[in-house]
């Protein structure tokens, strides 16, 4: 007995053997290891959950000032008011007194916006409508408000018909510019402008964007139309 309790007490004054001591730390490090990943998994999830919000929220941004832009949206006659080329959307719109002019452009998967500042005269408004025709993306007044887009759709809808934003057919007669001063004479009368062939303008405008692999469609109806999903 007197032996048996000598030799515990010589073991608990020598401490532990190396032999503990490795699989002391080894357990310690397999927790800490499983603590490092339970906290790794939630910051990711935290991120991606971020990372979600932020999307959405810069999407809605995006269809607030989408739906705002095509309201605005004005037939002033000295250019066409929607012009849609497949990768880009150029259009007139009310702003500030008077038309601004603003393109929407999908580019390496970035759907962007420019504006240009409100113009009054019909020779400047027809020498800005043919610079947004050649907008690069890399202009001051560009904005990419959605990225992760694979593709986007536009249709126009005329007289209860829906069709796709690059056809044409949808004809009407109008005068290019703004009306001149009535005459004095019929002597000194100015010549009238010529009367063009024009495309109408659509009652509303059918977006389909495709984010990630996901579909989102937004029928926008023009002027006083307001919008329906």
């Amino acid at each position: 007995m007197r032996t048996s309790r000598a030799h515990t007490a010589r073991r608990r004054g020598r401490g532990f053997t190396l032999v503990e001591l490795l699989v002391a730390l080894l357990v310690m490090a397999v927790l800490a290891t499983l603590a490092w990943q339970g906290m790794d998994g939630m910051l990711r999830v935290r991120d991606g959950s971020a990372a979600s919000l932020d999307r959405t929220l810069r999407l809605n941004t995006a269809l607030v000032q989408w739906e705002q832009d095509l309201q605005a949206v004005v037939d002033v006659g000295a250019v066409p008011p929607l012009l849609f080329t497949g990768q880009k959307l150029v259009l007139t719109r009310r702003s500030g007194g008077g038309v601004a002019l603003v393109a929407w452009a999908l580019r390496g998967g970035r759907w962007s916006r420019w504006s240009g500042p409100p113009l009054s005269g019909v020779l400047e408004l027809q020498q800005g409508w043919l610079r947004a025709q050649g907008l690069l993306g890399n202009e001051p007044g560009h904005v990419t408000v959605v990225e992760g887009v694979d593709g986007w759709l536009l249709y126009k809808y005329v007289g209860g018909r829906k069709a796709n934003m690059q056809s044409s057919g949808d004809v009407v007669l109008s005068r290019p510019g703004a009306p001149p001063a009535a005459p004095a004479s019929a002597a000194s009368a100015p010549a009238q402008p010529a009367v063009v062939a024009r495309e109408a303008l659509p009652e509303a405008v059918e977006l389909q964007l495709t984010i990630e692999g996901r579909a989102l469609t937004r029928v926008i109806g023009l002027g006083p139309a307001g919008s329906r999903s």
